[in-house]
């Protein structure tokens, strides 16, 4: 039997599949951050599709962090009913579901938080995204934001949290020196850009103790120059281990200057080996690095996922994309429907999103 349907766990987190949906933003929230029926709703497919651990898209730990409109949030306790019913319904279908606690620094929406931008260092307007930089004393009001989120899921009834620190937003922003030119004990060298980051982390042991499961996503690099590199990365990931983490999620790029390798970027892979777009940087963690990787990034057929783990490439698969158009995919595959993922990669999933119509797939519609 493959291993990719092989029961497995992360901590106390027992899954039926090495099946991921990685976080994705899926404009679906109410206005004020809440959860939406149409969110639950889409997060029951998922369950039923098969995927044996489910990642919601990026949460907002604090109101100036908010990314954009409908996104969703857990920055106050009147969160917690509409994030409870998630969770119920994830598990009546059978479910496992972790909430991604995020911060978007630079790249939050003035216009929407009606607050000023932040991120490690200032960056001025002209070159995009402006902000203003985060004080000591902010950046631990954050680091504690992170921790009493984290609370908040666990007490809605998810599996597990996800600390988003990848794709240029806030933690990402503070590892990467393309971002981040501080001076101090947060800026410099690789351990210092890595403070927040620990800190976070350990305010949110603190909060929901050492048997809950907490993993973060990381880029594997920025592919911007002078950006975070595959090194850095790989000490990021060490010291997460010595810390405690329970699992990394490996994506790459950034929403701002990463070019053909942003975290969006566009193109149906046309063969196996371009299918996987950080396998050496996964190759690489796993030679230095113990805990279980999920590796995203372009895998569309079963048996290029199947190949990453017999290899030992990735210890789970995380699918974005591919189940924004089939939802039910991994359930296609377990019952002996091999044919790769139809998602062609074109981005235009991005067209309904900005305009509050939510996360679908407009070939379909076509």
């Amino acid at each position: 039997m493959t291993k990719l349907f092989e029961q497995t766990s992360i901590k106390s987190l027992s899954l039926a599949n090495r099946f991921v949906r990685s976080a994705a933003w899926e404009g679906m929230a109410e206005t004020d951050g809440s959860c939406s029926p149409k969110l639950i709703d889409l997060m029951v497919k998922l369950a039923e599709g098969g995927v044996g651990l489910i990642i919601t898209g990026h949460a907002y730990v604090s109101r100036e962090g908010q990314a954009g409109p409908w996104q969703m949030g857990i920055h106050s306790e009147a969160m917690l009913p509409g994030l409870s019913r998630m969770t119920e319904a994830v598990h009546r279908a059978g479910g496992k579901i972790a909430l991604q606690l995020a911060h978007s620094g630079c790249y939050a929406l003035p216009q929407v938080t009606n607050m000023e931008a932040v991120g490690p260092s200032a960056r001025p307007p002209e070159k995009a995204p402006g902000c203003r930089e985060l004080s000591r004393e902010e950046i631990r009001v954050i680091c504690d934001a992170f921790g009493k989120a984290a609370l908040r899921a666990k007490s809605a009834g998810f599996d597990g949290v996800q600390i988003h620190a990848a794709h240029g937003y806030l933690l990402s922003e503070f590892l990467s020196p393309f971002f981040n030119r501080r001076a101090d004990e947060y800026g410099g060298c690789i351990e210092n850009r890595a403070r927040i980051v620990l800190e976070v982390l350990r305010n949110i042991r603190k909060e929901v103790g050492e048997g809950f499961p907490v993993l973060i996503k990381l880029n594997s690099e920025d592919f911007i120059k002078g950006g975070l590199s595959v090194d850095e990365m790989l000490c990021v990931a060490a010291m997460l281990e010595v810390a405690g983490i329970d699992a990394v999620e490996l994506s790459g790029g950034t929403i701002y200057d990463s070019g053909d390798y942003s975290s969006i970027r566009t193109g149906d892979p046309a063969t196996p080996e371009q299918e996987v777009y950080y396998r050496e940087a996964a190759a690489r963690f796993k030679e230095k690095i113990g805990v279980p990787l999920l590796l995203v990034g372009g895998i569309r057929s079963f048996g290029v996922a199947e190949d990453l783990i017999d290899k030992g490439f990735a210890d789970y698969i995380s699918l974005c994309r591919p189940l924004i158009r089939e939802p039910g995919l991994v359930g296609r595959w377990r019952d002996g429907d091999l044919r790769r993922a139809t998602c062609l990669s074109e981005n235009a999933c991005f067209g309904p999103l900005l305009k509050g119509e939510g996360l679908f797939c407009v070939l379909d519609q076509q």
